[in-house]
């Protein structure tokens, strides 16, 4: 049986940057986070081996891991840890892919079911090699959790099916409650920051999803610290609630390693307060805007508070 490669730091086939290596800065203290110790942190590593998981915890560095893990909150990466694109801010390994793990969508779901979640948060490398981009894939594992824990809400992180016609459509019709695509960065910088996709792109996914079936919560995200400007962040914002998105994030660009996009800036809490102030302005059912802010961070009240804020839309308040 096809296994995908689950060992922390020893991927498989990992293409090397040959970028300059880029001093990193300092993170100033209201970035530091402590290190996992937690039972309940080595808890959740040992189930994710057990079940021959990969997270993207683990897979991008996140800063946040020691405080999800204790919480017994995981984002599954699937399809593989080893991705055909090359962002400039991402630590996901480059190259050739995984074989696909067929049994990987029911081994996700076990270990929902074991954790107990009210809320998944499932996401994936980029699959350019497949024909539907793993959109089956990301299907099955939906249609898995159900089985294994039907009261528990899921939310998706997707890539953006780049000429995968037809993709789209079968990932709606398992019908995810949160249906997440990031635009990570202002349009301006996708040509260094996010080579192989395009912005417009992007937006025209989340806008197709409403249109197709508006009761799924779509949601997206962007990081500053990139080299964007304030009135840029503003723009993508305007972009998102034209294609009806109701929830942004916005966090802190943290370079990975030193061949990594190197930090612009380090954004202070209070314009990150400013951010959120905005995009309510703006519209947004709901928005995530702090230094640490991820996609998947705190993502089962994120979903409560989302279907509070709609169902009070609904009403009139």
């Amino acid at each position: 049986m096809p296994q995908i490669n689950t060992t922390k730091g020893a991927k498989r086939h990992p293409e090397k940057r040959k970028n300059p290596d880029r001093p990193q800065p300092r993170r100033p203290k209201w970035l530091r986070v402590k290190a996992p110790v937690s039972a309940a942190y080595a808890q959740t590593r040992s189930l994710m081996r057990d079940h021959n998981l990969v997270t993207v915890c683990e897979e991008a560095a996140c800063p946040n891991i020691g405080e999800c893990w204790a919480q017994k909150h995981a984002t599954m990466m699937i399809l593989g840890s080893v991705c055909t694109r090359a962002c400039a801010f991402c630590n996901v390994a480059t190259g050739r892919p995984d074989v696909l793990d067929l049994d990987e969508p029911e081994n996700v779901a076990k270990a929902v079911a074991s954790l107990g979640l009210r809320h998944v948060v499932i996401t994936s490398v980029d699959r350019d090699d497949l024909a539907d981009g793993g959109a089956a894939h990301f299907a099955r594992t939906i249609e898995f959790i159900r089985l294994y824990s039907a009261s528990t809400t899921i939310e998706i992180l997707t890539p953006d099916f780049l000429r995968k016609d037809g993709a789209l459509e079968v990932i709606i019709a398992a019908h995810p409650d949160v249906f997440n695509h990031n635009m990570e960065t202002v349009p301006r910088l996708y040509p260094t920051i996010r080579p192989g996709a395009r912005y417009f792109h992007s937006l025209s996914i989340l806008k197709q999803v409403k249109k197709i079936d508006p009761s799924i919560f779509t949601k997206s995200g962007i990081m500053v610290g990139l080299g964007e400007k304030d009135d840029e962040v503003g723009q993508v914002m305007d972009d998102l609630r034209r294609a009806n998105v109701d929830f942004m994030t916005i966090g802190q660009y943290l370079q990975p390693t030193p061949k990594h996009a190197p930090v612009d800036r380090f954004v202070e809490p209070t314009l990150f307060d400013a951010y959120a102030m905005q995009g309510k302005e703006k519209g947004f059912l709901l928005m995530s805007s702090t230094p640490l802010t991820r996609s998947s961070y705190h993502a089962d009240e994120d979903f409560a508070a989302l279907q509070k804020a709609r169902n009070s839309m609904l009403a009139g308040g």
